[in-house]
């Protein structure tokens, strides 16, 4: 059975103040109204402590609160409480801008697409954070917000590679010492961190080459980053993760996060924190670099500092 939060508070029509921050506040905790007055949370909810300080600020505001914890009196009560907590409603919404999102793909420009693009993040994460009980919508959801970054991805990045379905091996590195990589051009997160994870970790006098067509990648070069490379996306894994996993870099927690992180800019999946931070520093060094081997030097220093803060976070 479910711990739920109970709020019973009667709110002052005046000052008028008071009264609009506590709704506002309330909405923001995700709770559901069981009656005017009364609202109800489940306990383990991310946002249980807002509505702990809602109690108290009802309270230093002068007015009637109590806070209560308790368990459904039985198997119905506890199917109708959450049934108060659906967002079957909420997803079918965000379902339909999926769809009107997708038919905009192929004539919006650049700027319109990310900006599309880190709304409908938004939206998901807003809805994501307030969904208790997810279940079969949720994943939905999920699945069609990550289709569509994947279509837009194609859309500004073509050649970006499908997934391979090849076995990962272990592999020695000393044996990539010296070596030319290759990727294309203007690239993006995936290919960046991939360089970067190279030069830091594997060789740092590796060289890198920027393709026009990767289909006439030179032999003596290692690509990485396009269908039929050396590295590429291996079933759910990025470029950068397999690379890091094929020379047992991953061993690292710091590498490891960096590669959820560059995993979740690049196709999807499950967000991490300062995921649209660093997407928006790339996209600048991108506008502010024309040179590809500038844009890598410049990144690098971005992984640097984002690995080192990783490490701090352990």
């Amino acid at each position: 059975m479910t711990d739920w939060l109970v709020l019973a508070a009667a709110l002052p029509t005046a000052p008028s103040g008071l009264r609009v921050r506590i709704w506002r506040a309330l909405r923001a905790t995700g709770c559901a109204t069981l009656r005017d007055g009364v609202y109800i949370l489940p306990a383990q909810a991310a946002t249980a402590a807002d509505l702990r300080t809602i109690h108290q600020a009802i309270r230093d505001g002068g007015a009637d609160a109590h806070l209560l914890e308790l368990q459904a009196r039985d198997a119905a009560q506890e199917k109708a409480f959450r049934r108060l907590f659906d967002r079957s409603e909420q997803y079918a919404d965000f379902a339909r801008s999926l769809k009107d999102a997708r038919a905009t793909v192929k004539t919006s420009a650049e700027p319109a697409l990310r900006k599309l693009l880190r709304s409908l993040d938004q939206q998901l994460t807003a809805l994501r954070s307030i969904d208790f009980f997810p279940g079969k919508a949720q994943g939905g959801a999920s699945r069609g917000f990550d289709t569509l970054r994947v279509e837009i991805g194609r859309r500004l990045s073509p050649g970006e590679p499908g997934r391979s379905a090849a076995e990962l091996k272990r592999l020695p590195k000393d044996a990539f010492h010296g070596k030319t990589w290759a990727t294309r051009k203007r690239p993006w997160v995936d290919r960046l961190a991939t360089a970067w994870l190279v030069r830091r970790c594997l060789d740092a006098k590796a060289r890198f080459l920027w393709l026009d067509d990767p289909k006439k990648c030179p032999k003596s070069a290692i690509g990485f980053d396009f269908d039929g490379a050396r590295f590429t996306h291996v079933g759910d894994r990025v470029t950068f993760e397999v690379v890091a996993h094929s020379f047992g870099l991953d061993d690292d927690p710091a590498i490891q996060r960096l590669g959820e992180l560059v995993h979740f800019i690049d196709v999807g999946g499950i967000p991490v924190d300062p995921a649209a931070g660093v997407e928006t520093v790339l996209r600048g060094l991108q506008a502010r670099h024309a040179d590809d081997d500038a844009l890598l030097a410049a990144a690098c220093d971005v992984f640097d500092a984002l690995h080192a803060a990783l490490r701090l976070a352990e």
